[in-house]
């Protein structure tokens, strides 16, 4: 049911974007943002518009995109498994498997930093390049086949029409432009309808359970430390708009001895399996491995604490899945 909550979420942002492009004209862009969310930072050479955006969505899901011409960004970031692939590790285009899990593309408009281990990656533009031209692993697998791309592209009219539309002047059908486009759509990917958005930015104090809020006054308390990783508007600790450009990605070791970005926590029964590395196939799974590492001497120091009770552990969890979109 959560899978289809998350796919109902994608869809309402794509006709979103449908419908501000029939009302305001081709450069005209208007944000739908949840209650409580602030407006996403743009980079100012990557403005949003809604040519583009529509531009971005089909280039996402385009298989011409790959090496193979079989795969596409979608392949590793479906709308129906909240913009992941429901695998450990994802497969590159020519089936190769990646070192890391595929993370949810939801609320990526307000990450400090992208993927799973550079701190220094700050913009979809850059991080995109990465999975487009990568060889060891190759992902989609177009290092050396930019040009040839660019004049298939070109040479669909429909496709070149949506180019010139969303890049007017010059030369629309550019490598640069494909990820331009691509970056403003993911932008757009928002998930903020959960019951816990209901009750804190809607005053719904139905939306949750006497047991989800007993659940989130442990999550945000020392007693359990999550919100000393997993604070902010999507749950992993960054906070970037308008006003908070320079936020700080927060990274932790979860036991790997290897520290990496801290991932949101929305939308978890969609996004199994979890960790960077997909090594935990459950969210009881999960919160037995922090129960570990909660006594582990050897551990983060953000993870120690004194172990939680079973009843605790149950309150945590209903928490979590009231930050699911509804079905």
């Amino acid at each position: 049911m959560i899978r289809h909550a998350a796919a109902r979420v994608a869809a309402l942002a794509i006709g979103a974007v449908m419908a501000a492009g029939a009302c305001a004209g081709a450069e005209e862009f208007r944000w739908t943002l949840p209650a409580g969310f602030p407006e996403p930072a743009v980079p100012v050479d990557n403005p949003m518009s809604v040519a583009k955006v529509e531009l971005g969505a089909l280039l996402f899901a385009d298989p011409r995109l790959s090496i193979t011409g079989k795969h596409s960004c979608q392949s590793c970031h479906s709308p129906a498994r909240a913009f992941t692939d429901g695998l450990a590790r994802s497969r590159g285009a020519t089936g190769e498997t990646l070192p890391l899990n595929a993370p949810t593309l939801f609320n990526v408009a307000y990450n400090a930093s992208l993927g799973w281990r550079d701190a220094n990656l700050r913009t979809l533009e850059d991080q995109m390049r990465g999975p487009l031209f990568n060889e060891h692993p190759q992902e989609l697998g177009l290092a050396g086949r930019e040009r040839a791309l660019e004049r298939e592209l070109a040479d669909d009219p429909a496709l070149a029409t949506r180019f010139a539309a969303a890049f007017p002047g010059g030369t629309p059908v550019t490598m640069d432009n494909v990820i331009r486009a691509i970056a403003a759509y993911e932008r757009t990917l928002l998930a903020g309808g959960s019951p816990f958005d209901r009750y804190v930015f809607s005053g719904d104090h139905r939306a949750l359970s006497d047991r989800q809020k007993a659940g989130m006054q442990l999550f945000f308390s020392a007693r359990s430390g999550c919100a000393g990783c997993h604070a902010g508007i999507n749950f992993n600790g960054e906070w970037v708009d308008r006003d908070h450009r320079e936020a700080k990605p927060v990274f932790a070791d979860t036991g790997t001895g290897v520290a990496v970005r801290v991932p949101t926590l929305r939308n978890l029964p969609a996004t199994a399996p979890y960790m960077h590395d997909g090594r935990i196939a459950s969210i009881d799974a999960v919160l037995d491995h922090y129960e570990r590492l909660a006594a582990d001497p050897g551990a983060d120091a953000r993870l120690r604490r004194a172990p939680l009770t079973t009843t605790e552990i149950g309150e945590l969890r209903a928490f979590l899945l009231s930050l699911a979109e509804n079905p």
